[in-house]
């Protein structure tokens, strides 16, 4: 087999993708936190069991419509550089990858 194919492939794949890297980082934050983001809301709910059912649900409600917007807004450029310090030949590779692994991640945990 010509090297040079696999070399073409990658590199045309890397081409497809590049224009949505920032896109790409906002998706990949979003689905962890779609995938584990219960396990988070249990140890809020566990650490504002003792307080008023006023507080828990404001303070709920805050983190949930403002924490994890401000996860999301926050930790998705430093994602995007994760993914630039990956070599420009293999970065397609490794996105699909990882929204493969993504993917997986979700069945196990009985998400799909």
């Amino acid at each position: 087999m010509d090297t040079s194919f696999i070399f073409d492939a990658l590199a045309t794949l890397t081409r497809w993708v590049s224009p949505y890297y920032n896109e790409i980082a906002m998706t990949i934050v979003a689905t962890v936190l779609v995938i584990y983001g219960d396990i988070l809301n249990k140890k809020i709910k566990h650490i504002l069991s003792p307080y008023h059912f006023i507080i828990r649900t404001s303070v709920f409600v805050l983190i949930c419509a403002f924490g994890y917007g401000a996860l999301v807004i926050f930790t998705t450029p430093h994602v995007k550089l994760t993914l630039m310090m990956i070599p420009s030949m293999y970065r397609g590779l490794c996105i699909v990858s990882l929204f493969l692994m993504l993917g997986y991640l979700a069945e196990h945990r009985r998400y799909i």
